[in-house]
């Protein structure tokens, strides 16, 4: 996790240069300077983040030099072989989308249910059955 903070901490470094560059030379234009240091805000706070975690793990093989590449063989996780759940939500932001751009209330509510609804089965589909209990 070292070297994703150092990564991300160094694009949010980047942006922040780049955007009082912007703002020098583009003689004040507002949503290109708000673009970058808005960009630069969201790489710090996942290169926070990263920093976060790496003080609370041990380091891995990838983090030391003297790391081999079978040190990081093994199980990785769990990882979803394939969930409609994503077209689910994708969906239900179209919907609430729509309801916004052409104002319709009663469409902006569905759309924030069906939201909420396809996030929690994406959240529990693996809860089900013989994993209902699992922890």
């Amino acid at each position: 996790m070292k070297f994703e903070s150092i990564l991300f901490t160094g694009c949010a470094v980047f942006f922040a240069i780049v955007a009082i560059v912007y703002a020098i030379f583009s003689d004040g234009e507002a949503v290109g300077i708000a673009a970058l240091f808005l960009s630069g805000g969201l790489c710090l706070i996942i290169g926070g983040y990263f920093t976060f975690i790496a003080r609370r793990i041990d380091l891995r093989p990838e983090d030391r030099s003297d790391g081999e590449i079978h040190e990081g063989a093994g199980e990785l996780g769990f990882f979803s072989p394939g969930s409609y759940w994503p077209f689910g939500i994708a969906l239900s932001a179209m919907m609430t989308g729509f309801g916004l751009a052409f104002w319709f209330p009663w469409l902006i509510g569905v759309g924030i249910i069906a939201i909420i609804v396809s996030a929690g089965g994406l959240l529990f589909e693996y809860y089900t059955g013989q994993n209902a209990n699992a922890h």
